[in-house]
């Protein structure tokens, strides 16, 4: 290595990673990409908000919101997840207001499941993943470490804590068919204009997405925050794999956000309150 080189290299180590990323989302608004995001419910279940944020008071409970985030620009129609449809999981949970996932679509913003161009899977759990076959050209985004760690190459389920075992088989027959994706790792654009990144650790791999639009950066947390509560009280979400790189995860998604509105929990059902309604169950992020 030259001195120059060497010298590069050791000043590149100095600067911040929250200027790098700023940077990047700088960049991202510079090239004109821009995506309207959307919050799509689809079902209730009354759930403890103890189990949702670490510490709280288990006795309360809350009417959690299961939603699909639609990101569409760029010719693309992309999921942030895609629910759940399968009969055991309507029987195991009794969802209150169901509606299978390609119906709410349909209904709330006119996508057809073949319009769908891309999903994210934020993490494997059954609640996020199962409707991903529902939606049969769409290319399926999910961690290798996440996919790796749950799914054997037959669709066996490695680890449990994670993936369902009729969801494992799902995506190994997606992966056969080679419409699954793997992501290497944090702070990966996969999608121009759109970013995922890791730490949250609701799950071995779990992941959440950054989305550029007309205000900026938008972020999808998933259930690496459930609430607005984990994020406005700076509580680790209590289903947690480590509640400290938890804590860490919802600090950065605040510093990534164009403004710390649009960091966006996973389960509040208060989304359909503080953004403004488009159709039934459907409300504009921006």
């Amino acid at each position: 290595m030259t001195r120059l080189s060497a010298f590069l290299t050791c000043a590149l180590c100095l600067v911040p990673f929250a200027l790098i990323e700023r940077r990047t989302s700088v960049l991202s608004q510079a090239s004109g990409l821009s995506y309207e995001v959307y919050a799509v419910r689809f079902a209730s279940v009354s759930y403890p908000v103890g189990s949702l944020v670490a510490g709280a008071d288990r006795t309360r409970r809350i009417d959690i919101a299961f939603t699909i985030w639609v990101m569409k620009g760029s010719g693309r129609t992309i999921l942030l997840d895609a629910g759940f449809y399968r009969e055991k999981f309507l029987q195991q949970w009794k969802p209150v207001d169901y509606v299978r996932p390609t119906d709410a679509l349909a209904t709330g913003l006119k996508i057809a499941p073949d319009a769908v161009t891309d999903i994210i899977v934020s993490h494997s759990h059954w609640d996020h993943a199962d409707g991903v076959d529902l939606f049969p050209k769409a290319k399926i985004w999910i961690q290798r470490q996440e996919y790796e760690y749950y799914v054997g190459p037959q669709g066996e389920v490695l680890h449990s804590g994670g993936v369902d075992s009729d969801d494992a088989k799902m995506f190994a027959a997606l992966n056969a068919d080679g419409r699954v994706l793997l992501v290497d790792g944090d702070a990966r654009e996969i999608i121009p204009g759109i970013t995922v990144y890791t730490g949250g650790k609701h799950t071995y791999a779990s992941q959440y997405a950054g989305v550029q639009t007309r205000s900026g950066v938008v972020i999808l947390a998933s259930d690496n925050a459930y609430l607005y509560e984990n994020l406005e009280e700076h509580r680790a979400i209590a289903q947690t794999l480590d509640a400290a790189s938890n804590l860490v995860a919802q600090e950065r998604m605040l510093r990534l956000a164009a403004a710390p509105k649009f960091v966006i929990p996973g389960h509040d059902p208060s989304v359909f309150e503080r953004f403004p309604e488009v159709a039934k169950g459907v409300a504009r992020i921006d």
